[in-house]
C-alpha cells in the first residue's frame, strides 16, 4: 500500500525520503495523506441546513501560549489554578504528502461535517478549521486528533514537543491498524509551529536551529515532509530574515508544503518581506468578537500584500473570556439560531469574517495548559466542526463586528518586537 504524508510544520518540508521512527517504543507512522471525510447520510439528518513523546531535545516542558513559545519548567497545577480566570492554549497544523510508503488512515467512521478549503500556492488545499492542540498533553493531544477527525476536523494545528509526539502517536497506531487490515481513513493536514530563537541568539544560529528543528520533528513524526511551517517573529529583524530563508529551502526541498506566520505585526511582516523570495501564505494571529474584523490595522495591510487570516482566540486568550462567555448580545443571537452557545456564535462571527480559524477544543485551557476531558472535550469538538453548517444573519454580524470589547491586541504573544507583547507573569 502507498502512503502520502502532507505535514504543516513551523518549519517541515514535504517530499523526502520515509524517515524509521525516532523511538522504538512507540510505532511511526509513513507518510500521511489527509483529506476531508465523506458525508455519512446518517448524520446529515442532524446536519442544520446551510453550506517524545516528550521532545528529546529538551528537558524542559514546553508549552505555547496562542502562538507564544516557552522552555520553562511549569507547575500545572499552579498553572491551572493561577490562571481559570486568564487561561490559555495555543494553536498548530501539520500535514503529510503523498508519497510510496503505506498510507496511514485518519477516523474510522464518516461525518457530515464538510469543512471548506482555502487554495494556497503550489495548489494546497488548506481546510479553514483546526484543531488547536496547544497546551495538551501527549495522551490528549492523540485524543483530541482522534476526535476531531471523527468529526471531519482533519487539519491538526500543534507545537513542537508533547502535543507533536501525541501527533505522532495518533499517526503510528493509524498505520499499524491499515497494515492489519483496518479501513481507509482521512487525509490530515499537519501544521506545526518553529519555536521562537533565545534572545541574543545571531542569525546564523537560529538559520541552523530552525534547519535542526525541522529536521527533529520529521523525525519524530516519523514523516518526509508536513502541509505547512509556520514561523514566529523575533525582535531581531536579521533573525527573522534567516530563518525565513530556511523555510523557503523546506519548501522548494519538498519539507514542507506551505510555509507562514505566527503572531507577526505590521513591523514583523515588513521586515520578512524585504528579503522574501516567498511572501507568507499566512498570518496566525488571535481574532475575536469585541476586536472588530481589523485589529489594528493588521488585517488590511495582510490583505494588502496577499497574506490570509488564520485566527485563533475565538474565546479570547490567554484563557476564555467571560465577556464572550456570558455577552448578552452572543447569547441573544445564539437563542435565535437554535439555542446555539455564545461560544459557537463566537467562533460562527471569525469564521464569516472569511478568516480560517484554529480552535481549542472545550473553554478548559489557562496560561501554558489545555485539557481533553470527556465528555466536555468530544462535545466541544463536535460543536466546533459543525460550525459552517449554519450562519449568522446580516443585521447580526453588524451587530458582532459593532462590539469594541473585549478589544485585545491581535499579536499579543509576539516578542519584543511588536507593540504590547504578551509578558509573562512572574
Amino acid at each position: 500500500m502507498k502512503v502520502s504524508t502532507f505535514i504543516s510544520l513551523n518549519i517541515l518540508a514535504a517530499g523526502s525520503a520515509f524517515v524509521p521512527p525516532a523511538q522504538p517504543t512507540v510505532k511511526a507512522a509513513s507518510k500521511l495523506e489527509i483529506n476531508q471525510s465523506p458525508l455519512n447520510a446518517d448524520r446529515q439528518a442532524r446536519t442544520e441546513a446551510e453550506g517524545s513523546f516528550q521532545s528529546s531535545s529538551s528537558s524542559s516542558s514546553s508549552f505555547a501560549l496562542d502562538g507564544l513559545d516557552h522552555n520553562h519548567h511549569v507547575n500545572r497545577r499552579s498553572a491551572i489554578a493561577g490562571s481559570m480566570g486568564m487561561m490559555l492554549l495555543a494553536p498548530t497544523a501539520v500535514s503529510i504528502l503523498a508519497g510510496n510508503a503505506p498510507v496511514a488512515n485518519a477516523a474510522a467512521t464518516t461525518n457530515t461535517n464538510a469543512i471548506p478549503t482555502w487554495t494556497l500556492d503550489n495548489n494546497v488545499q488548506m481546510p479553514k478549521l483546526a484543531l488547536n492542540t496547544v497546551g495538551l498533553s501527549m495522551a490528549e493531544t492523540e485524543q483530541a486528533v482522534q476526535l476531531a477527525v471523527a468529526e471531519g476536523i482533519t487539519h491538526i494545528d500543534f507545537h513542537p514537543g508533547k502535543e507533536r509526539d501525541g501527533v505522532a502517536q495518533y499517526l503510528a497506531k493509524q498505520q499499524q491498524q491499515q497494515q492489519q487490515g483496518g479501513s481507509s481513513r482521512p487525509k490530515l493536514f499537519l501544521n506545526t509551529k518553529i519555536r521562537k530563537a533565545p534572545p541574543g541568539t545571531s542569525a546564523k544560529d537560529a538559520a541552523e536551529r530552525t534547519r535542526n528543528q525541522i529536521d527533529e520533528d520529521m523525525k519524530a513524526l516519523n514523516v518526509t515532509s508536513v502541509d505547512m511551517l509556520m514561523l514566529r517573529d523575533s525582535p531581531d529583524c536579521d533573525v527573522m530574515q534567516a530563518q525565513w530563508a530556511v523555510l523557503e529551502e523546506a519548501l522548494v526541498s519538498g519539507k514542507t508544503r506551505s510555509i507562514g506566520v505566527i503572531n507577526f505585526c505590521e513591523k514583523a511582516l515588513t521586515c520578512i518581506l524585504q528579503t522574501a523570495k516567498v511572501k507568507p501564505a499566512l498570518d496566525y494571529y488571535m481574532l475575536h468578537v469585541g476586536m472588530g474584523r481589523d485589529p489594528l490595522g493588521l488585517r488590511s495591510f495582510c490583505d494588502s500584500k496577499g497574506i490570509r487570516t488564520f485566527a485563533y482566540g475565538a474565546l479570547g486568550e490567554p484563557g476564555p473570556n467571560d465577556e464572550i462567555l456570558k455577552s448578552p448580545l452572543l447569547t441573544k443571537i445564539g437563542r435565535a439560531h437554535n439555542n446555539k452557545s455564545p461560544e459557537e456564535v463566537a467562533l460562527r462571527w471569525v469564521l464569516q469574517t472569511g478568516a480560517a480559524a484554529s480552535v481549542r477544543p472545550s473553554t478548559t485551557f489557562g496560561l501554558g495548559m489545555g485539557a481533553c476531558v470527556e465528555p466536555d472535550c468530544g462535545n466541544g469538538i463536535a460543536k466546533r466542526a459543525k460550525s459552517y453548517s449554519w450562519s449568522l444573519t446580516d443585521q447580526e454580524m453588524a451587530e458582532l463586528d459593532a462590539m469594541t470589547s473585549p478589544n485585545d491586541n491581535p499579536t499579543l504573544f509576539s516578542t519584543s518586537g511588536c507593540p504590547n507583547a504578551f509578558v509573562m507573569p512572574k
